[in-house]
């Protein structure tokens, strides 16, 4: 049973994070990039570094750690790599989120959902984010301001 104890824990929970996380997003996607755009904007503690995956590192990261996904890692999911750990779909969201100042970081608290019921959400609007929004023929590349952000 999640108790509203629980729940603020998960939400407000002291996050000291030790070492920045690093999301792996879709380069030529236009929703991603516009994600990427609003982390940005309120991560200003810079809890979080940036690599599109059809990047080296962002390549790297995802062979070095994609062994705990059936049949590799989600083509069309948004990763998070954080304590030695490779997150994808709805729990690496969610797990960005809690990374973000407050009211940011309250999403979290959706962790308690089964992943059963939100990574089919979170494949849907995967699996319709280029008609919906769009794609871009090159990679984001980071304003010299972002530059220190994103790995290469």
């Amino acid at each position: 049973m999640v108790t509203l104890r629980r729940l603020r824990r998960l939400a407000f929970g002291g996050l000291p994070m030790s070492e920045p996380g690093i999301v792996i997003f879709d380069g030529h996607c236009n929703l991603c990039n516009g994600a990427v755009d609003f982390l940005l904007k309120r991560d200003r503690a810079g809890q979080l570094r940036f690599t599109a995956n059809q990047n080296e590192a962002g390549k790297r990261i995802l062979a070095e750690n994609a062994a705990g996904f059936a049949g590799g890692a989600p083509p069309d999911a948004i990763f998070l790599f954080e304590d030695g750990r490779l997150y994808a779909s709805s729990t690496a969201a969610l797990r960005i989120a809690r990374r973000l100042p407050f009211p940011w970081k309250l999403a979290y608290a959706a962790i308690v959902i089964p992943r059963s019921l939100r990574d089919p959400i979170y494949a849907w609007v995967a699996r319709n984010r280029y008609r919906w929004f769009g794609k871009k023929e090159t990679c984001r590349l980071p304003t010299p301001d972002e530059r220190g952000r994103f790995l290469p």
